[in-house]
């Protein structure tokens, strides 16, 4: 990521933040006087002052340090890593010289004679760290002997890996490992033949893998990519015995435009509808519309566990836990499988739609189910997992049939030869198009509990309360409670983003050191809008903020905020469900829990 280049010198006491209590030290980058804090990186401290210094191995959500040596820098006069060197006294520090451009040079020749170059073909192409360093460079050709491909490429539902492509940068195993705390990676073999895999180079589907996707977020090469779905989805909208719909995720709006140039935040819900259309999609729907109809099941869920709780119901458990995030059920399932009558049992808004679309809309369209293929839009590639779970399926037809994810969006998009930026703003089709504020604020952090909020106020107060804003529930920290009052009610509120933030959150809970109503989980690093499946973000806290942003200012935009005051939801209970709950509404919007190995 390019990042502007400023000649004011940063002072972490001048915003009176934190850090100026840390010592300072005096340093000297490139002839220029700079204040770091002790400990500081020479890295950290040039990106605050927009000194650029190349990186491979560097993420700033990483802890890794000298494994490249791309970022080699002088030091004094010694060649040092400047991600790794940490500041303890005043240094002089010189970021580029012809020492040390030849060194990275050297570095960067060895890397690509052990990385198998098919940039034309690669999905990652233009979008290649390793690539882009490359061409900075001016590496044309190689000074060293290329190794030969081998046959190293895995695929399995939805993430491939090509080894071949891997630089030992580590850094999908460190987001697996320390920050995830999956454990699904680790570096195996030596020399030439040293790769990250998982343990006993067993398949990802046998693993502990949750398909979260934050090991292929950060990748800086093709080596782990998202299995592509795109053909699969041209074949069925080529197909005329087939009718074929869409659903996008609330996140998808807050980043497809990242992809056509657009700025952070930028939302592109009305261009992105249109760029569906002339796909040849036969219904555009949104599943904020079942985010909506989630909110229904969950939100009745909650106030049945707590009234229970009340009266003093020794069999109810608590908290409960949301359920949206599949990578979230996963690693649920494999690490805390002596809580999973904790979870609420409504499925995701994703299978819920399909399950509605599969079992209700195909009546009102008079087709078989097997005649209707539902497409999912998501910003999740544990999404691809989900919709192949066997209990989504009926006879062998799933719910679900093809999920795409917001960058496979975006190739099928460009691929179709559509301009995206001259598009005008079209809406959803209906029934399933029609949504609320609360369906829309799924897609961030702290959204799936602060929309159920939303509706338990209303329906345990008996009365419409005017201020849907939960502010309480809203913000950035890895883990955060939050004392909420529903009329006179006090319910205390966690929520955590981020496998390794859930983990320490379930911990506390399983120790009985910590007690909730109801906390809400989702994978990925500000949930939805920073899911495996969106545009790279490169670790830049501040993009993940403004797709937030984004989602917010839409939701307020919103004439209904509160997902019971929806329409078409009030009409699909009406005719199909009955009401949440129902015997009807369980056998279509819930599901159950596996323990697995």
């Amino acid at each position: 990521m390019e990042i502007a280049k400023s000649e004011k010198t940063y002072d972490p006491c001048e915003s009176k933040d934190e850090s100026c209590l840390l010592e300072q030290i005096p340093i000297t980058i490139d002839g220029k006087n700079y204040i770091a804090n002790k400990s500081q990186t020479i890295v950290e401290i040039a990106k605050l002052n927009g000194i650029i210094i190349p990186t491979l191995c560097y993420h700033p959500d990483l802890k890794l340090g000298g494994i490249c040596r791309i970022c080699v820098v002088s030091v004094d006069g010694k060649l040092e890593t400047s991600c790794s060197y940490k500041i303890d006294k005043p240094v002089n520090i010189v970021t580029h010289n012809e020492e040390i451009r030849q060194v990275r040079r050297n570095l960067l020749e060895l890397i690509l004679s052990n990385h198998v170059g098919e940039c034309y073909s690669c999905v990652r192409n233009n979008h290649c760290e390793l690539q882009t360093l490359a061409a900075e460079y001016g590496i044309t050709e190689l000074s060293f002997q290329r190794k030969n491909p081998t046959p190293k490429i895995e695929s399995n539902h939805p993430i491939i890996r090509d080894m071949d492509k891997c630089i030992m940068c580590r850094r999908c195993e460190t987001m697996c490992n320390d920050v995830q705390t999956v454990g699904a990676l680790s570096g195996i073999n030596r020399g030439f033949d040293a790769v990250v895999a998982t343990a006993m180079e067993m398949d990802l589907n046998d693993s502990v893998c949750t398909y979260c996707g934050q090991c292929v977020a950060v990748c800086p090469t093709g080596a782990l990519v998202e299995r592509d779905a795109t053909w699969d989805v041209l074949s069925k909208l080529a197909d005329p015995t087939k009718t074929v719909i869409v659903q996008t995720a609330p996140a998808v709006r807050a980043a497809l435009g990242e992809e056509f140039g657009l700025v952070p935040g930028t939302s592109v819900t009305g261009k992105m509808v249109a760029a569906l259309r002339k796909l040849g999609f036969d219904k555009v729907f949104d599943t904020d519309f079942a985010a909506d109809l989630t909110i229904m099941e969950e939100a009745s869920e909650l106030l049945d566990r707590l009234t229970r709780h009340i009266n003093g119901d020794k069999t109810v458990k608590l908290p409960i836990l949301t359920s949206c995030c599949p990578a979230w059920v996963k690693f649920f399932e494999h690490n805390f499988p002596d809580m999973l009558d904790i979870p609420s049992s409504a499925k995701s808004p994703m299978q819920m739609f399909s399950a509605v679309a599969k079992n209700i809309f195909t009546k009102e369209l008079g087709i078989d189910r097997k005649d209707l293929v539902v497409v999912s839009i998501m910003p999740c590639l544990a999404k691809k997992y989900e919709a192949g779970r066997d209990e989504f399926s009926k006879d062998g037809n799933p719910d679900t049939d093809i999920v795409l994810s917001t960058r496979e969006l975006a190739r099928l998009i460009k691929q179709a030869n559509i301009n995206f930026h001259i598009l005008k703003d079209e809406d959803f089709d209906n029934p399933l198009g029609e949504s609320t504020g609360a369906g829309l604020i799924f897609g961030r952090t702290g959204g799936v509990i602060e929309a159920a909020l939303r509706t338990a106020a209303d329906w345990y107060t008996g009365s419409s309360v005017e201020n849907v804003d939960y502010e309480a529930v809203r913000g950035f920290e890895g883990v955060r409670s939050a004392d909420v009052k529903l009329g006179d009610l006090d319910l205390k509120i966690g929520i955590a983003h981020g496998l390794g933030e859930a983990r320490k959150l379930l911990e506390q809970i399983r120790a009985g050191e910590s007690h909730y109503h109801a906390i809400e989980i989702m994978a990925c690093k500000g949930g939805c809008i920073g899911g495996g499946g969106q545009p790279y973000h490169h670790g830049n806290t501040g993009t993940l903020k403004k797709r937030t942003a984004a989602i917010n200012a839409e939701d307020v935009s919103k004439t209904i905020r509160k997902s019971h005051e929806n329409p078409y939801i009030k009409k699909l209970y009406e005719e199909y469900l009955d009401k949440p709950m129902s015997h009807e509404a369980h056998e279509l919007l819930h599901t159950k829990y596996f323990k697995k190995h």
